[in-house]
């Protein structure tokens, strides 16, 4: 369904339409822009309404997602709605950051952007969120360290390695064979170790390689209404099948952190779950995205702040834990307190994606540090003739 093949470069949005992750400046994200001309939805107000959508669902199934967690000991259900979800997930969130990182190379501002927008940010979130443990968890002896990354921040290793290698991607002859053999290998590799969370950086790889490969007419085949209404029973099949391996199988197998030895397994079946999941996650982004909708709705300006409502609900979604309030609030675990827990959820990282608090937080995502660049003599040049 998804060649390996490179897209053709004039189908490629511009250079400054795939640098960025979730930036707010239309000319930073990888969710659409004004010269995305190819792209399976309409355009408004310079951004492109179908990546935004999907970005912004994604992201309010992720933070659903981390408010289910504590639910899932006590309900079959909840632990079935969680493992589908995180079936495809963070799958779809990193197709796209593929799929817009297409162009990236190493001139001079596209790694200057790089570092703006995700290895600063990294630094930023990962040093407050270790203090942030230290405080609400009690735990004053948690190290603050950039090689191990916290929760939600391996997202930010992950983009920052991902997009580096994207040149070689693109001159590789089968990108996703390659990829996925190397997401296998690291399945089985328990020496791999903690550093950089590289078991979650190898074995998300194969989506990020998917993404450079896509071509916007692939979005358009999942946009067809037979592929929507066929995504019903697949999904409602998605559900059935956690729900029966919810008591017989452990989630950590979709959080792709750890080998197969390190889970329990062997290493044969670790290589099968993994090229098994991988296949499971492809058709359920697939059916995720038939129902994303292509025109502009209410929520499509929040997916230019996704990236924000990533990092700043996992505080609250951490700090839920460390307070004990689902301990302490027997009632969360009933199911109307399940679906309270849901909506409540979904909104909070629907507040924390708006424009203001994407004002008030610019500083952290999208610093400009021009005084920590060396001048381009050939922009300076150019600025001189100009004036």
């Amino acid at each position: 369904m998804f060649p390996a093949a490179a897209t053709p470069r004039r189908e490629l949005p511009p250079a400054r339409a795939a640098e960025g992750t979730d930036r707010a400046e239309p000319a930073e994200q990888p969710s659409g822009t004004a010269q995305d001309t190819a792209a399976p939805a309409p355009k408004s107000e310079g951004r492109n309404a179908f990546f935004d959508n999907a970005k912004y669902l994604a992201i309010v199934l992720v933070a659903m997602g981390h408010a289910w967690e504590p639910l899932t000991d006590g309900s079959r259900a909840a632990e079935a709605f969680y493992m589908t979800v995180y079936t495809f997930h963070m799958p779809a969130f990193i197709i796209i950051s593929g799929y817009f990182s297409r162009s990236f190379d190493m001139r001079k501002d596209r790694l200057q952007r790089l570092v703006t927008g995700v290895a600063v940010p990294y630094v930023l979130f990962e040093t407050a969120y270790a203090f942030f443990k230290r405080w609400a968890d009690d735990d004053p002896g948690h190290p603050v360290s950039l090689l191990d990354p916290w929760f939600l921040t391996w997202f930010l290793v992950a983009l920052f390695i991902w997009r580096l290698t994207t040149p070689l991607w693109k001159v590789v002859r089968w990108p996703i064979p390659l990829a996925v053999a190397i997401a296998v290998m690291a399945s089985v590799s328990p020496d791999i170790g903690d550093d950089l969370d590289l078991q979650r950086v190898l074995q998300f790889l194969p989506f990020f390689v998917l993404g450079l490969s896509l071509r916007p007419e692939h979005f358009k085949m999942v946009q067809r209404r037979a592929v929507r209404i066929a995504s019903l029973p697949v999904f409602a099949s998605a559900l059935l099948m956690a729900y029966w391996a919810a008591p017989r199988m452990s989630s950590a197998w979709f959080y792709h952190r750890d080998s197969a030895q390190e889970l329990g397994t062997t290493w044969w079946i670790g290589a099968i779950m993994t090229l098994a999941l991988f296949g499971c996650s492809i058709v359920m982004v697939a059916c995720f995205f038939s129902w994303v909708p292509t025109r502009r709705t209410w929520f499509t300006v929040l997916g230019a702040g996704t990236l924000y409502g990533y990092l700043l609900h996992g505080f609250l979604a951490k700090g839920s834990r460390f307070w004990g309030w689902f301990d302490d609030y027997a009632w969360l675990h009933t199911p109307l307190g399940e679906i309270a827990v849901t909506l409540i959820a979904g909104g909070i990282v629907t507040a924390l994606c708006t424009p203001p608090v994407r004002r008030v937080f610019r500083f952290a995502m999208e610093p400009t540090m021009a005084w920590a660049f060396r001048k381009d003599p050939a922009d300076a040049a150019r600025a001189r003739v100009s004036a």
